[in-house]
């Protein structure tokens, strides 16, 4: 994971509004505000390392100290929920959701592309937007990873920044509903993301209740159709066959795992 940026307690007091405007009519200080948002939910969407465990009482003070907003309410509740939990069930309720359960992955493509050569490309242009505004990828995950994403957002700014967010907001809701169908407190972070993305119009609920019935697109070639269902995958058994594991192409990936390894 990425080092806890050494600014985290000086931005405590910043302000944050969490209405939704055009990036282009926020002013200086929403930017900087809604930057600490995102970069708090990268963080807290991060796997709960010793390093993150031990920051917990920094990350729930700056959490804390938001003014009153759905990312900030949200953002507290996690918090609150995070501090209280002992460091291996935290362990072990993260691996359980986000490596162990493809409805709540947090890599973007997917959910978008399936495991096509599609998602392959659309890796790589992840990449290359990310080399283009001068940003380091090589960070030991896939771009798509919705940590990565989001730290991207929170750093580059709105618009450009955040549009790869927009662009898979059906994917990100899709994580949020399984994970409050679970009752998982992470939904709160998901929540608090979509709170500052555009609201969802009927095109994307209907294309994430899709989503959620039949799963994302299939591969052409190498599907098992005898795909093992259970708690949280897309569809009941026969419905929809889960694909293998995305290998993505070394060259211009920062790993070849796929996007249930760990």
């Amino acid at each position: 994971m990425s080092p806890l940026p050494s600014t985290l307690p000086g931005l405590v007091k910043a302000r944050v509004r969490a209405a939704v405007r055009r990036p282009e009519r926020l002013t200086p200080e929403e930017i900087e505000s809604r930057a600490l948002v995102l970069r708090l939910c990268s963080l807290l969407l991060q796997y709960p390392d010793a390093e993150l465990v031990d920051s917990r009482p920094e990350l729930s003070a700056a959490a804390h100290a938001l003014p009153s907003s759905a990312a900030a309410v949200h953002l507290a509740a996690f918090t609150s929920w995070f501090a209280g939990e002992e460091p291996e069930a935290l362990e072990r309720h993260y691996v359980e959701r986000f490596d162990l359960r493809r409805r709540s992955g947090l890599y973007l493509t997917y959910y978008l592309h399936g495991d096509t050569r599609r998602r392959g490309t659309a890796l790589l242009a992840l990449n290359r937007q990310y080399r283009a505004a001068g940003w380091d990828t090589d960070r030991g995950e896939l771009p798509d990873h919705l940590p990565v994403v989001l730290e991207f957002a929170a750093l580059t700014g709105p618009g450009a920044g955040e549009a790869p967010l927009r662009r898979h907001r059906r994917g990100v809701e899709l994580i949020h509903r399984a994970l409050a169908d679970d009752g998982s407190a992470y939904h709160h972070v998901l929540a608090a993301v979509l709170s500052l993305l555009p609201p969802a119009t009927e095109a994307d609920r209907a294309a994430v209740a899709r989503l959620a019935a039949e799963g994302p697109p299939e591969e052409e070639v190498g599907l098992d159709p005898h795909g093992v269902y259970g708690a949280g995958e897309f569809a009941p058994p026969g419905s929809f066959a889960p694909p293998g594991s995305f290998v993505p192409p070394p060259a211009e990936s920062p790993r070849t795992e796929g996007p249930l390894s760990r």
